[in-house]
């Protein structure tokens, strides 16, 4: 387990940061791959709590390095808020950070166009943070797009930022009567980003291969989740990225031969942020008390998270697209208080049943839910460390998910402290695992 990746098997925000917090200790580097500043991983230590959204959770361990790869687009802005929240909590970035002189810079207007589109669509908006990070990766995609290196390079700088706004002001004028942008404003703040940014970059995939040549080991951290990839996902209510484990070797520079095991993370229910289809969704008493009791608030935009019950169908496709090896399951003492605990193990679309998620997005809105109620254990589990001490209901809660993804789960969180830890013996994971609390 040299080189793992960690990622999430829903619609985002499963609690990945936790985790990846959790495992640092046993890993010299982190490194994230894709997704922009539009990601929030909260972790709390000792009561105090940290919310992160660019910087790979692994600089809350010291010692470790951290890799922002060229996958990811990055707002300088926000960066250097981060960089100077986490200094303020006295926690040292400079020297532990490195980012990919390859990666994509959002602009000003990237957060226009983003949010001029939403308007323009209404009721049937994506549901986007509006914060540039889709047409960012756009004009990735249109080889215009300007990226680190080109921010301390003045003369390239300026040259491709008056080129883009000769074509992205009239654009933004025609499409959504949005006001002009100014060149030499932007080339003039860019320019002062690229300095501060100086110290951080380098060549990240070359700084990654030497260090697995050298034996080092690296914990590699997605964000959003499996059901917003790009490709995979419940299109085009999507990220703008490839969150699944294929996007790794791209975002980061490095092969998938080095690649030695795939660890989901899942709640032990779901939700979602923002538009798009929800099968298991509960618009019910149950989706607002999961909401209330598991703080199901957005990190990054404080958005009312939609809450369901766990979707196994989700859970396959996830293991199955990623080649989980194992799974962890958060948020399970959310479900403490529960009598009975739903749990959709298939789709009935009309006269037809479905084990596996169909690509005909419409349909997910046409899905009546086949559910399987468990027994709820009614007994707070937060300040339980071990397995063998969790009531049987909660236990067979795990083995029945387990049995429906076709999946082990290794692992398990039963509350937001770092702490709040309990590995399932018995399988890889969580006896490879077990020595990892702290």
């Amino acid at each position: 387990m040299s080189n793992l990746i960690l990622l999430g098997t829903q619609w985002g925000d499963e609690g990945k940061g936790k985790i990846v917090d959790w495992l640092t200790q046993h890993f010299d580097i982190v490194a994230r791959y894709q997704g922009g500043n539009n990601a929030g991983h909260t972790v709390i230590i000792d009561d105090k709590k940290h919310v992160l959204h660019l910087i790979p959770s692994g600089i809350l361990r010291p010692g470790r390095k951290c890799v922002i790869g060229n996958g990811v687009v990055i707002d300088p802005e926000a960066l250097f808020t981060e960089i100077d929240e986490l200094a303020e909590a006295g926690v040292e970035v400079d020297g532990r950070l490195i980012i990919s002189e390859r990666a994509h810079i959002i602009l000003p207007y990237h957060r226009g166009k983003e949010l001029g589109s939403e308007m323009r669509r209404g009721d049937e908006n994506i549901g986007t943070t509006s914060r540039g990070i889709g047409p960012c990766y756009e004009d990735k995609m249109a080889r215009s797009g300007i990226r680190v290196v080109d921010c301390v390079s003045p003369d390239v700088l300026a040259q491709k930022v008056r080129d883009n706004l000769s074509v992205v002001n009239e654009l933004l004028a025609c499409l959504y009567e949005y006001p002009p942008f100014d060149a030499d404003e932007i080339i003039e703040t860019y320019l002062s980003y690229g300095e501060r940014l100086r110290p951080y970059v380098g060549d990240t995939s070359l700084y990654l291969n030497q260090a697995i040549e050298s034996g080092k080991k690296i914990l590699i951290e997605g964000a959003q989740g499996t059901h917003l990839d790009i490709d995979h996902g419940t299109y085009p209510f999507v990220t703008s990225s490839n969150a699944t484990a294929g996007g790794v070797c791209s975002g980061l520079g490095i092969g998938p031969t080095q690649i030695d095991a795939v660890l989901g993370v899942a709640k032990a229910y779901t939700t979602r942020v923002g538009s798009g289809p929800f099968p298991s969704e509960l618009n019910n008493d149950l989706g607002e008390q999961l909401r209330s009791e598991g703080n199901e608030f957005g990190a990054t935009t404080g958005r009312p998270r939609r809450c369901g019950s766990l979707d196994a169908v989700v859970l396959r496709y996830s293991a199955r697209v990623n080649a989980c090896d194992s799974l962890v399951l958060t948020k399970l003492d959310v479900l403490d208080s529960l009598e009975s605990i739903p749990i959709c193990t298939a789709y009935q679309i009309g006269n037809e049943h479905r084990d596996e998620m169909p690509a005909e997005t419409w349909l997910l809105d046409q899905v009546t839910p086949v559910i399987e109620e468990m027994p709820g254990w009614q007994t707070p589990t937060s300040s339980i460390k071990d397995w063998a001490n969790l009531p049987q209901a909660c236990r067979d809660y795990v083995k029945r998910v387990s049995e429906l993804v076709s999946c082990e789960v290794g692992v398990l969180s039963v509350g937001a402290e770092r702490r709040a830890i309990i590995t399932v013996p018995g399988t890889r994971f969580g006896d490879r695992l077990a020595s990892t609390r702290d």
